[in-house]
């Protein structure tokens, strides 16, 4: 059984999550922007083993601590996709403009396109490329917990921003409309900021996407 913990990191609150089986305790992290004390203390206490960094996005509050995390306990970076390599390219610029700790750019072990899958002790999370906030954003799907990791696309009430380099409202609309509500309206989605909601409730109450 699939089992997930998410735990605000950074002084943006990126909830970064922690997802493993548990029975044998393997885990991945997604979004490790920061705090890597804290989510490795949390990963302890949990007993579990990480595996594996999955990225939905390459914005620092979402990425800066992959590069450190990945290196410190060998682990394979996944994701996003390619598109988003000139936000990972920036991370130092990033983390300069935002008062973070340092920064560093890297590579990922695997670029993920629309239609891939991620696994994790047996159990498949479906990829949707999912841009508009991000060209390269990604969201991780779990059928088996009815759970989506939807970064900084979709918000309880809100959406993401489209106002930074390469954003576009339209496309972050047709992608939560066209890949996102697909899923099911009784599934429950974990964003980058904020409480979780489902996309159902989004669909009837949201203002930027009731309705739609």
């Amino acid at each position: 059984m699939l089992k997930y913990q998410t735990i605000p990191v950074t002084p943006f609150q990126q909830n970064c999550s922690l997802v493993w089986d548990s029975e044998t305790k393997q885990a991945a992290v997604i979004d490790p922007g920061g705090d890597l004390e804290t989510l490795l203390g949390e990963a302890h206490r949990l007993g579990l083993k990480l595996e594996q960094i999955w990225l939905t996005h390459a914005h620092i509050d979402h990425a800066g601590g992959a590069a450190e995390l990945a290196e410190r306990l060998q682990l394979p970076v996944v994701g996003p996709h390619a598109a988003d390599q000139f936000w990972i390219d920036a991370l130092a610029q990033q983390g300069a403009m935002f008062g973070f700790p340092e920064a560093r750019p890297f590579r990922p072990t695997r670029w993920l396109q629309d239609g891939d899958t991620v696994e994790l002790a047996g159990h498949v999370l479906h990829v949707r490329h999912c841009p508009g906030h991000t060209p390269g954003h990604v969201v991780f799907h779990s059928p088996e917990m009815k759970r989506a990791f939807v970064g900084d696309v979709l918000f309880a009430g809100s959406i993401g921003r489209t106002d930074f380099p390469h954003g576009d409202y339209d496309t972050l609309i047709a992608s939560i409309t066209q890949r996102l509500w697909p899923m099911g309206d009784d599934t429950v989605f974990i964003p980058g900021h904020g409480p979780e909601s489902t996309f159902g409730r989004e669909r009837r109450s949201n203002p930027y996407v009731a309705n739609t």
